[in-house]
């Protein structure tokens, strides 16, 4: 689906994957950034949050925490990093970001939290008193003055699988006391995800039962004289949906998708943010009536029923409809070596050939190179830094 909007809003960036491939300068099995489009996102994203006075904090892991994306999004005006877990904190800490926000989605693990609070984090968020605990003590060793975010849930809210925790929200005044009495009066607000998810019948996002949680722990709060709530609402974030946070009460956000816009919304309604990522493979073989394409990256985050998924497939510089194959790729039980293309016709693919996705990525979970190009609105594309899945530089051509 994202592939019609990048030949629409963001051609060149197809046709600079297929000329670079072919010239050998990149490789197959890449994560290929437009990061001069990346910046634009970010700025789009940090003027809509500056209007409604929200922090900003950017989510890498979707680019394998590359460092030219993030010092693209750092160009746009975003210079903070919310980090998935531990070793996403130690990438963009590499990459020039400051960290912004630990410990949410996943925990940070008892012997890590010592390296956690030496990397400075202004936000830390704990899903229970032991965490709290070992929060507070690091950031008090390490001097720092890093502060704790309550994960807060209810009946009723909704998480991923394998996401669900924290505090229950009915007792969030008590939490916010302990908090300060065990983590040396460390408690800054709560936070819940996801706060707001796309509705795929209605095609626009949503606010989750999540949100109503917020705000009620939030009243509570205020009402006991606590101020200066932060409320951390991060999901399906970008510039269009700011003002609905800013709404709802929420005083930060978290931008991973939309700094790429390949957000659930990005796919069916045009935004600020342009299309700024595509996966890049190759043609290995032919097999039985099919081109077989390296893979590697072949993950999509699911947010869409099953779809006729498609690939441009083309030697020269190409977005055209005629340039376009089906392609099947393997379940997620199974491990991609390669995708499969529909190899039949008069233009039936050969092996070379240069593959183009557009998808929505997580890129962190793959085993994908992750590389960003620069100047592709001047017409002179430059491979920057390339990276693998984990925000690692790595040498190519190799040797």
């Amino acid at each position: 689906m994202f592939l019609d909007v990048l030949r629409r809003r963001n051609p060149r960036l197809i046709e600079a994957a297929i000329r670079l491939h072919q010239e050998r300068v990149l490789p197959a099995n890449s994560y290929v950034i437009d990061v001069d489009a990346v910046e634009g996102n970010a700025r789009a994203i940090r003027a809509a949050a500056d209007r409604h006075g929200l922090k900003v904090f950017a989510m890498t892991k979707q680019m394998g925490r590359n460092a030219s994306f993030c010092q693209a999004v750092k160009r746009g005006g975003i210079g903070e990093a919310v980090v998935v877990d531990m070793e996403c904190a130690r990438a963009c800490h590499r990459a020039g970001l400051a960290i912004g926000h630990v410990g949410h989605l996943v925990q940070v693990p008892r012997a890590e939290a010592d390296a956690a609070a030496r990397l400075e984090p202004r936000y830390w968020t704990v899903f229970n008193d032991e965490k709290a605990g070992e929060a507070g003590a690091a950031l008090k060793a390490a001097a720092g003055s890093g502060r704790l975010l309550a994960r807060i849930q209810a009946e009723g809210d909704v998480f991923y699988i394998g996401h669900e925790g924290g505090f229950p929200a009915a007792d969030i005044l008590a939490v916010a006391d302990r908090i300060d009495r065990i983590a040396d009066g460390r408690f800054a607000g709560i936070t819940t995800f996801p706060a707001q998810l796309f509705d795929a019948k209605t095609r626009r996002i949503k606010p989750t039962p999540n949100t109503t949680t917020l705000k009620r722990a939030a009243d509570a709060l205020a009402k006991a004289g606590r101020k200066d709530i932060e409320i951390n609402a991060p999901g399906t974030t970008s510039a269009a949906v700011i003002p609905a946070l800013a709404e709802v009460g929420a005083t930060q956000c978290e931008p991973g998708h939309g700094l790429t816009g390949t957000s659930p919304l990005h796919a069916v309604e045009d935004l600020p943010e342009l299309p700024s990522v595509v996966y890049l493979s190759e043609v290995s073989h032919l097999h039985g009536g099919r081109a077989y394409c390296f893979g590697g990256g072949l993950y999509i985050d699911p947010v869409f029923p099953d779809y006729d998924l498609k690939a441009v497939v083309a030697r020269e510089p190409t977005s055209a409809a005629s340039a376009l194959r089906s392609v099947e790729i393997p379940p997620p039980a199974a491990i991609d070596y390669y995708g499969m293309i529909d190899a039949s016709g008069p233009e039936a693919a050969r092996p070379g050939d240069s593959v183009v996705f557009g998808f929505r990525p997580q890129a962190f979970v793959t085993r994908a190179y992750v590389v960003g190009v620069s100047g592709l609105a001047k017409g002179k594309p430059k491979v920057e830094a390339i990276h693998d899945a984990t925000g690692r530089a790595v040498a190519w051509p190799v040797g």
